[in-house]
């Protein structure tokens, strides 16, 4: 029974698949992979090749340290353990071509592959969490965006998805009252978007005339101008806090709302 031995500074998955994939070729073969995860410390290497010298081992190893690469290259040749660089080579050749040194830190791959996963749920979510729908799950929600109608709240909700934030959006309709989860979430997550009149009158203006709306009871002047009051009167109730997306792109109102969220969901 050979036994392979795989240490990684990080979670070895990568390691793993290659050494799997090689194994296809051998369907017979009598062979136990055994991962060693985190392994970032010269006593930890030591550790691992004394154990995978006391059981006759083959060891493949992808640490990004060069110092730790050649200290597990010493370790063993002293044990006379059979050990395979798997991302040395690699790294030594990019750097070569590209000039310029790797950064050695240990992870980068599986952050980066986390980070991705993350901005697909999150795009997901924004598509569920559009317009009010599936109010009931607004306390999953790293942020919501509230706003009347033409206030580039589903714009804005895509940047901050596309980013990674699991966002939502929830209208503010006059005579309607706001669901109670969406008063359930911290103030300090819910943004409040907010347009100058005029501003937000070409806008629905636009929209009644493709849409065949009555311009008196949406696109009128009084008529925004009273639900701008409606809607700054409810959230500052509830302590929101407004942004004010009036000549602002997309990306300048999210990158604006993301400096203001909480520390502690800032993930991305």
């Amino acid at each position: 029974m050979l036994k392979v031995f795989i240490i990684s500074d990080a979670t070895g998955d990568t390691a793993e698949r290659v050494v799997r994939a090689g194994l296809v070729q051998f369907p017979d073969a009598p062979v136990t992979v055994v991962r060693r995860r985190n392994v970032r410390t010269p006593e930890q290497i030591r550790a691992v090749v004394r154990e995978a010298a006391a059981q006759d081992a083959f060891l493949v190893h992808t640490l990004v340290s060069d110092e730790l690469r050649g200290i597990i290259l010493h370790e063993s040749r002293q044990a006379g353990v059979d050990a395979l660089d798997m991302l040395g080579p690699v790294l030594e050749r990019l750097a070569r071509h590209l000039r310029i040194a790797p950064q050695e830190k240990p992870g980068l791959f599986q952050q980066l592959i986390e980070a991705r996963s993350r901005e697909i749920e999150a795009v997901a979510f924004a598509f569920r969490h559009d317009d009010g729908q599936n109010s009931h799950e607004l306390d999953h929600a790293d942020v919501v965006l509230v706003g009347i109608s033409r206030t580039m709240k589903t714009p804005t909700m895509l940047y901050l998805a596309y980013r990674g934030w699991f966002a939502a959006n929830v209208p503010i309709v006059p005579g309607i009252d706001p669901p109670q989860t969406l008063l359930a979430v911290a103030p300090s997550r819910v943004f409040w978007l907010q347009m100058a009149p005029e501003r937000l009158l070409e806008l629905r203006r636009v929209r009644a005339r493709h849409e065949a709306i009555p311009l008196e009871t949406y696109a009128s002047l009084d008529q925004v101008r009273k639900e701008l009051q409606q809607a700054r009167e409810l959230c500052s109730k509830r302590g929101w806090r407004s942004i004010d997306v009036t000549g602002k792109s997309v990306e300048e109102a999210g990158r604006e709302i993301i400096t203001l969220l909480p520390s502690a969901i800032a993930t991305i």
